[in-house]
């Protein structure tokens, strides 16, 4: 989520464009997932295994670069997409991270989302600097062998791009959550990025075997 002040090669320019490039892509996602959510996930895929393999804002130094053939992400699961309204269960609590580089990075509890076969997640609102709404999760696939990274997973980070889009129809919006676009922070990859986990509240006992996996060479 929040970026540290890495000892890296990268510029502010450099991670501009990758927000840049970030934003476009969800942009691009959301508009072919209206007719075509497989379509979308490989547009999702190929563009992010691009910019992970190249890109200098990327998490992957240079050594894991030069070897990198793309992320372990599964086909793609029309099962885990969802749309899903948020309810008032826990609204307005307060949870505060702390970070090794980025200090204390505070969230507000906007509401829950039930999600059928998943589990009940909390929904936050990032109240510092850009804002937005963030739904990180932990399921049962964390930190076993093929499964997903131990400390969790994000499925929407709306300061970064990471939304998947809303139907309102006149009444209670209802929020696409499709886990078939989880993705691991960056902290996954690379120990100088800070990166607020799931909490009690973002943490399931099903197994979302759907979305972006992890691969300990890339650590």
């Amino acid at each position: 989520m929040a970026d540290a002040e890495l000892p890296l090669p990268m510029s502010a320019l450099d991670i501009a464009d990758w927000r840049l490039k970030t934003f476009a892509l969800y942009a691009e996602v959301r508009e072919r997932a209206a007719a075509d959510p497989a379509g979308a996930h490989r547009l999702w895929r190929e563009r992010r295994d691009t910019m992970f393999g190249s890109h200098p804002a990327s998490a992957l130094d240079s050594t894991k670069k030069a070897g990198f053939s793309g992320l372990a992400v599964a086909p793609y699961d029309p099962a885990f997409r969802f749309r899903v309204a948020l309810d008032g269960e826990g609204a307005g609590e307060r949870m505060e991270v702390e970070t090794g580089t980025d200090g204390v990075v505070p969230f507000v509890r906007l509401g829950t989302f039930d999600v059928p076969e998943v589990g009940r997640l909390a929904a936050w609102e990032l109240k510092s600097y850009g804002g937005g709404i963030f739904l990180p999760f932990r399921d049962a696939t964390a930190g076993k062998p093929g499964g997903s990274y131990g400390a969790g997973r994000y499925l929407l980070d709306t300061v970064k791009g990471a939304f998947h889009g809303t139907d309102a129809d006149g009444g209670t919006p209802t929020f696409i959550l499709d886990f078939n676009f989880a993705y691991n922070p960056s902290c996954a990859y690379n120990e100088y990025w800070a990166c607020p986990l799931p909490g009690p509240a973002n943490r399931v006992p099903a197994s979302v075997t759907a979305g972006e996996m992890y691969l300990p060479e890339l650590a």
